[in-house]
């Protein structure tokens, strides 16, 4: 018997687990999860091919075309992410009380806000890497072009960078992820608060920001991490992306996307809590194998230094 078949699962808390949301993290708004089998996956990858419309009309008699979208290049390497949740025996009414799904979930939260800022940093990291874009797909902007500085025009570079995409993959973008910063100097803007003077021009959303920028959604990455305790904070997040992300409800490995989560089938997973002895507490492991790649690269655009 091996250690997967030997694991025993609680299924109350898994469900838990696979429910946890937090508003903090929004890296798969970008790399949307899309379920990964146990074996046999290997990363479809998409170039241009895959956007575009293809001649269709066929003579009488001739040949029907054809087309393949994407291409598999390496298998999916999945890395697996394990933390335990810990409710020390102190919490509880006395020794010999056993912790209920109160305490397990609140356990399990804890240990998916530590398990999800992970998958936020990976996300951000491959995103905001320049290495990942070709020279077309990526900015560094400088001087008055910089979103803070009054005369940079702000809605045309934009549209430059929403034509970058279109011109390559002939879909618009629908999604810009923005960082603190970006998205306080666009609220700032002056033609942004020209165009919203007359509604709320003192309190400018992400909403308004989409209607803006006309794409689907703009999300804004607020989460902050540090490496170790004694060094400082953060942002997760250190420049843009603007990019087309396949619409919910059509999300899979064949259909073409800037970026996915893979995220192995029945994951997050919470084995059954034992007691450690040792602390005096009820342990709750927790399992999560997944990893995000950049499937779609010229879907996406890259703002660097934009305030």
């Amino acid at each position: 018997m091996n250690r997967s078949q030997a694991r025993v699962v609680d299924p109350v808390l898994s469900k838990v687990a696979l429910g946890y949301k937090n508003a903090r993290f929004i890296g798969t708004h970008l790399m949307p999860v899309i379920s990964c089998p146990k074996s046999g996956v290997r990363l479809i990858k998409f170039g241009k091919e895959a956007f575009v419309k293809y001649a269709m009309r066929r003579a009488p008699g001739a040949n029907v075309a054809r087309v393949q979208y994407g291409y598999a290049s390496d298998a999916v390497a999945l890395v697996q992410d394990s933390l335990e949740g810990v409710v020390p025996r102190e919490w509880l009414r006395d020794a010999q009380d056993i912790p209920n799904v109160k305490h397990g979930s609140q356990a399990i939260n804890n240990v998916m806000a530590s398990v999800l800022l992970g998958l936020e940093i990976e996300i951000a990291q491959l995103a905001c890497n320049p290495d990942s874009y070709d020279s077309n797909h990526k900015l560094a902007l400088t001087g008055a072009e910089k979103w803070t500085d009054p005369s940079s025009k702000l809605s045309k570079q934009v549209r430059e960078y929403r034509e970058a995409i279109r011109a390559e993959v002939g879909v618009d973008p629908n999604t810009l992820v923005l960082t603190p910063g970006d998205f306080e100097a666009c609220k700032d803007h002056p033609e942004v608060k020209e165009r919203f003077k007359y509604t709320s021009a003192e309190s400018i959303t992400e909403a308004m920001l989409a209607n803006f920028f006309e794409v689907a959604t703009v999300e804004v990455g607020k989460a902050i991490w540090t490496p170790e305790e004694n060094e400082s904070l953060r942002d997760c997040w250190q420049h843009s992306v603007l990019a087309y992300v396949a619409p919910e409800g059509e999300r899979q490995m064949a259909v073409p996307s800037y970026g996915y989560t893979y995220v192995l089938d029945d994951h997050p997973m919470v084995e059954e809590a034992y007691y450690d002895k040792g602390n005096k507490s009820w342990i709750y492991p927790v399992e999560y194998e997944r990893r995000p790649y950049l499937t779609g690269m010229s879907a996406g655009f890259l703002i660097q230094n934009a305030s």
